[in-house]
């Protein structure tokens, strides 16, 4: 909008005033000299308080701009294919929606890490909260169509839940308590025991693991082959199908191994210390060591200080505690340096996330489901969600 400078205001008005002065008397030319002197003020003043008010705008339009650092940027959100961290994908994506990002739903874009890691990599997603580390390290050693590697094009961003990834195997603590089961290496060696968790009758005692391409099921594998314990096996089909009837039967009382892990709602139905024990190994000794996969050197860590939930007092379930967190795509993250710093400041409750994964269990379990449980967990910390945000828009 054009405005008249106050100058040439004063020069019109001074105009105006010689040619009244020359027309009229003394008295005449004093009131007319105070009269002009008054429109003059008057609107120099409204000038002023015109020039402050475009400023105003002025600024009230960059902090818009700053406020909306994603604002025309479209995010390829993606999640793992475990429900246990559906959660986590919602509730990024609603935090990078509330910077101006236009986010894809994480649901039309799932994958395994086997094979999620080489979508990231090469662009086909930008980030997903999934990634259990140090465990997933291992695929970003596959290599792309290039020659490079998927670790040349990711990143792990963040401290989403450090040290909160428990895994493991659970015994139904009835069977466990009668039979006197202390550790998985006692069940290999005793030809009673392995009858007890012989589901097929083929004289080898059954491990309810998990899908074959989550990488759990290679480390029970290893585990069992660098025992030499010959006399177990693992079970690898539809997870929830396996869950389901290890809730049944350990709710009757009757023997079952089965692998999960936590944050999760399956430690609602399977609950150590109640229904159910973590089983131990028996000792570091047999905790894999990374001699046949580097990536699996698991005898560093402590054993878990899990007390009476499970079968014995230095609980050593073969994993270590895993730090859950974001791996994002590196030119994402470039490009992006607001969503960087939210990624890098967003900290996460365990308990949080399992409360939402009982919800999810217990019949909230659509899409919209989980996308209102990631906004009432927003609505319900927004004083915390508000400084995450802030971090990230001064990084605009």
């Amino acid at each position: 909008m054009k405005t008249t400078k106050p100058w040439k205001l004063s020069v019109v008005l001074l105009a105006v005033f010689g040619l009244l002065v020359a027309g009229c008397g003394s008295d005449t030319a004093d009131e007319v000299t105070g009269a002009a002197e008054d429109v003059a003020e008057e609107t120099e003043e409204a000038v002023e308080e015109a020039a402050e008010e475009v400023e105003e705008a002025a600024e009230d339009a960059m902090s818009d701009e700053v406020a909306m650092p994603g604002a025309g940027v479209l995010v390829t959100a993606a999640r793992a294919n475990w429900s246990t961290g559906y959660f986590q994908a919602a509730l990024y994506s609603a935090l990078l929606t509330e910077l101006g990002y236009e986010v894809s739903d994480p649901a039309d874009a799932e994958f395994p890490p086997s094979n999620g890691y080489t979508a990231m990599a090469e662009g086909e997603m930008d980030f997903w909260a999934n990634s259990w580390m140090p465990r997933h390290f291992s695929w970003f050693e596959n290599e792309l169509t290039d020659g490079s590697l998927v670790g040349d094009h990711v990143t792990v961003v963040g401290e989403e839940m450090l040290a909160s990834g428990l895994e493991g195997l659970l015994i139904t603590k009835a069977v466990a308590d009668e039979y006197g089961i202390e550790n998985l290496a006692q069940i290999n060696d005793d030809p009673e025991l392995v009858a007890l968790f012989d589901d097929d009758g083929d004289g080898i005692a059954d491990i309810f693991g998990c899908p074959e391409d989550w990488m759990c099921d290679d480390i029970i594998d290893e585990t069992l082959e660098f025992n030499g314990w010959d006399n177990l096996a693992q079970v690898t089909v539809a997870y929830e199908v396996m869950v389901a009837e290890s809730v049944n039967r350990a709710n009757a009382g009757d023997p079952i191994i089965q692998f999960t892990w936590s944050p999760s709602g399956y430690l609602t139905q399977l609950r150590p210390g109640d229904n159910v024990l973590w089983l131990s190994l028996g000792s570091n000794d047999y905790v894999l060591d990374g001699s046949i996969t580097e990536a699996f050197n698991f005898a560093i860590a402590p054993a878990a200080p899990l007390g009476d939930a499970c079968t014995e007092a230095e609980c050593w379930l073969g994993w270590e505690s895993a730090d859950i967190l974001i791996t994002a795509n590196n030119e994402f993250l470039d490009a992006n340096p607001s969503a960087r710093a939210l990624f890098e400041v967003v900290q996460l409750s365990v308990l949080d996330v399992a409360n939402q994964n009982v919800l999810y269990n217990n019949g909230e379990n659509s899409e919209d489901d989980v996308k209102r449980h990631a906004q009432d967990w927003i609505a319900e910390n927004r004083e915390t969600v508000d400084g995450w945000l802030d971090a990230a828009r001064a990084a605009a």
